[in-house]
């Protein structure tokens, strides 16, 4: 494939067995479907999603990329992958392996990462400044301690795997950029019965590049509490020796291992030999992450007269405190983003979120899929009404509220496949002057906010979203931030904590216990001691 061809004019799809190259314009099929905003007539908000919905993609496998006998096959579902990553330091890979683990999780493939660079430090601690020389490849001494570090990473993901037949995605984070390191990999891999694809990242873009490097001088282990500007300067004298180096993955000499090559976060992604359905999915969810930094809002409707008279579901109005919380928001929103920040309103089809929006004034976009778990046949039911109608129902789902699904209804497993196109669009858009706003419902933000905080599904149900917060949420390649920005207007507690079992709320958003002022006061202050939540491995 001409290398010099124009991505934003042509496409190309490369059919899996014969190999044979057919164009394809995919221009269309982006612009009318693949953006959840474009349907929803703001064409003055619809370019950035749609340009950031552009992928050069080259496909090429050894068998149906549409594979779905994972899904049906026991046997096959137990697969074992590792996603071993490829390529220098400061292009994104641990902010991709992280993001990749986080979805797998949240799709429920049980995933974990292995950053060699941990092993590393566990083993030689923090280098410090003039690190650089550790990454000089003249360093017989040092090389040994890396390449020991790698291998006993690898040896770790094999434990994992043999610990439990439901880990099925390991995420190899490192550099592997040379060909003898790849199939050190493999040949320590593949007689384990692990399937390894290679990702690499590749990044030619300096204002990308550049933030990668930000980011890692201040979050990366290695320079805490160093002088940023000499931290940068050895972490690109770091990156100066690895390129002596660098053997990127080779379409020709290397056509037969399985790989994603991406290149700008997703510019242009190149699949080599990978088939199976989890695999694919893998493939979709690169080919729409970038890293670029931006911060998402999240917010619950105000108070609904449904919350005040303790009934699920329904699609009730506000309370007088609820419309209180709605009038508020903007003032309170206003001070949280730059001037001339472009700002879009996200809601479910509901009454509570529509009106909660409706003085804010930005455009706003409703997406069904935003709607709350429905609650099937309890709809508008009280917790006490469900337990004496529906006993055993209502047993079982304090036994596994993440998969019971209500009689006609939803579970949190039904509605985390639902929130998926969200998410997906959440990691698509990139533009870092416009801020998305998602005026939701507690069990939707609960998946949404899981997602970014990595939760597990065990977690998930529990996590304490209070009604009348501001939740903001910045991914970090190492952490996330979060801050909770509270409105002081009472509430009711509509938290419900697991009975049977106790479940770790560290790091889980608060709530308010009581309905009034002082409580979030008290909660404020907590905040503001500690507004930041790590989700590194």
């Amino acid at each position: 494939m001409n290398n010099k061809q124009s991505y934003d004019e042509d496409y190309a799809f490369i059919n899996s067995a014969k190999g044979r190259l057919k164009e394809f314009n995919l221009k269309k099929q982006f612009s009318s479907s693949s953006s959840l905003v474009g349907h929803a007539f703001l064409p003055e908000y619809r370019d950035p999603y749609t340009n950031a919905a552009r992928v050069d993609t080259v496909i090429k496998c050894g068998g149906s990329i549409g594979n779905l006998n994972g899904l049906f096959n026991s046997e096959k579902s137990q697969n074992r992958i590792v996603c071993a990553f490829v390529g220098l330091p400061g292009r994104g890979k641990t902010y991709t392996a992280n993001k990749l683990s986080h979805y797998l999780n949240w799709l429920g493939y049980s995933s974990k990462v292995f950053n060699v660079a941990n092993y590393r430090q566990k083993a030689v601690g923090a280098l410090g400044l003039e690190s650089h020389n550790f990454f000089d490849p003249e360093n017989k001494e040092a090389l040994e301690l890396r390449e020991e570090a790698a291998t006993n990473a690898m040896k770790d993901i094999i434990k994992w795997f043999e610990k439990d037949t439901k880990n099925t995605v390991a995420i190899y984070d490192a550099t592997n950029i040379t060909k003898e390191r790849r199939k050190n990999v493999l040949n320590m891999l593949t007689p384990e019965d692990i399937d390894v694809i290679f990702i690499e990242i590749v990044c030619i873009d300096p204002e990308i590049i550049k933030n990668n490097i930000s980011d890692i001088r201040i979050s990366s282990p290695d320079y805490i509490g160093m002088d940023p500007v000499k931290a940068e300067d050895d972490f690109n004298q770091r990156i100066a020796h690895y390129e002596k180096v660098y053997e990127p993955l080779d379409l020709d000499e290397e056509e037969n291992l399985s790989f994603i090559k991406s290149t700008n976060i997703r510019t242009r992604v190149i699949v080599n030999r990978v088939d199976g359905y989890i695999q694919t999915r893998i493939v979709y969810f690169l080919m729409n992450l970038h890293a670029a930094p931006r911060t998402i809002y999240f917010t619950r409707h105000g108070e609904s007269q449904f919350n005040v008279q303790g009934r699920i579901g329904g699609d009730a109005y506000l309370s007088p405190r609820g419309e209180m919380f709605a009038k508020k928001l903007p003032a309170v929103f206003a001070k949280q983003i730059p001037e001339n920040q472009k700002v879009t309103i996200w809601t479910s089809t509901l009454k509570r979120t529509i009106q909660t929006s409706q003085y804010m004034p930005y455009p706003k976009v409703q997406f069904k899929c935003l709607d709350e778990l429905n609650s099937g046949v309890c709809d508008g039911f009280t917790y006490e009404q469900i337990e004496q109608q529906y006993p055993q129902d209502y047993a079982e789902r304090d036994k596994d509220k993440f998969n019971y699904r209500y009689k006609g209804g939803e579970s949190y497993r039904d509605l985390v496949q639902r929130l998926e196109p969200i998410i997906m669009e959440l990691e698509r858009f990139h533009d870092p002057d416009h801020t998305i706003v998602i005026i939701g419902h507690q069990a939707v933000i609960r998946c949404l906010y899981s997602y970014f905080m990595n939760y597990d599904h065990e977690e998930l149900p529990y996590v304490k979203i209070p009604l009348h917060t501001l939740i903001k949420v910045t991914p970090k390649a190492y952490n996330c931030d979060v801050e909770l920005i509270p409105l002081n207007i009472p509430a009711v507690n509509t938290q419900r904590d697991r009975r049977s079992k106790k479940v770790n709320t560290n790091n889980v958003v608060q709530p308010t216990d009581e309905p009034n002022s002082a409580s979030m006061n008290d909660e404020s202050k907590s905040t503001e001691q500690s507004s930041s939540m790590n989700i590194s491995e």
